[in-house]
């Protein structure tokens, strides 16, 4: 978990790279530049509060986080759907959103193989909020190759709001189909499938966690390439 204040510094440097080079390409506005060194980069707000007209941020409101995934995907990767739940709710949870314990939640799920229901999980942890991923599809390798990698994934998310007596009713949906390096794949060489699929994970939850949180213009810059 980085230092919020680090994390400022770097965004400032990134966007600050960023609108020098658009300065010297189209003549910008000094006066918008230096605005955004004083104030820093504008902000971006969470599309399921831009929806709803609700936050996953208010202090009294806590949420489950559930990634289903099919039988296909899992005979490659066997334990995708907790490994980007995890990934996904320590997200949240980095941007002081209040996240119930992933691994208590797929002890309950190991526990309860009949479930059927997101908001079946919502009544036994009590929470305000379900967020549901069902996974389509989820790969490593460049299309076609065994020596690129490049990130590709559809998901469809789903966030389930709770009521007092437990019942739960689906108030939100998007998807979001990802792809990572966006600009070109990545040399099997350079690195290990399994520190490849840990990159991939942590730009994939950023993605989906960006529904949720605010973000800033030039966040996503230095997981372009």
């Amino acid at each position: 978990m980085r230092d919020s204040s680090l994390m400022t510094v770097i965004r400032k440097a990134t966007l600050l790279t960023f609108l020098i080079g658009a300065v010297s390409l189209t003549g910008c506005n000094y006066a918008i530049l230096l605005g955004y060194l004083i104030g820093g980069p504008p902000s971006i707000e969470p599309d399921f509060d831009v929806q709803t007209n609700k936050s996953m941020s208010d202090k009294e409101v806590s949420v489950c986080v559930v990634a289903f995934a099919p039988t296909n995907l899992k005979w490659d990767f066997p334990k995708i759907d907790h490994e980007l739940s995890r990934y996904v709710a320590f997200r949240l949870v980095e941007h002081e959103i209040k996240v119930v314990n992933p691994d208590q939640v797929k002890a309950w799920l190991d526990s309860h193989p009949d479930w059927d229901k997101p908001e079946e999980i919502g009544k036994a942890f009590d929470c305000n909020y379900v967020i549901y991923i069902d996974m389509n599809d989820f790969h490593l390798y460049e299309e076609n190759s065994t020596t690129l990698y490049r990130g590709r994934s559809e998901n469809y998310i789903s966030v389930i709001e709770m009521d007092e007596d437990g019942y739960g009713e689906k108030i939100y949906s998007k998807e979001v189909n990802s792809k990572y390096p966006i600009r070109a794949p990545r040399s099997t060489s350079e690195m290990s499938l399994d520190t490849f699929k840990r990159e991939y994970l942590s730009r994939l939850s950023k993605e989906i966690g960006w529904l949720f949180f605010e973000r800033f213009n030039g966040d996503d810059i230095p997981d372009a390439v």
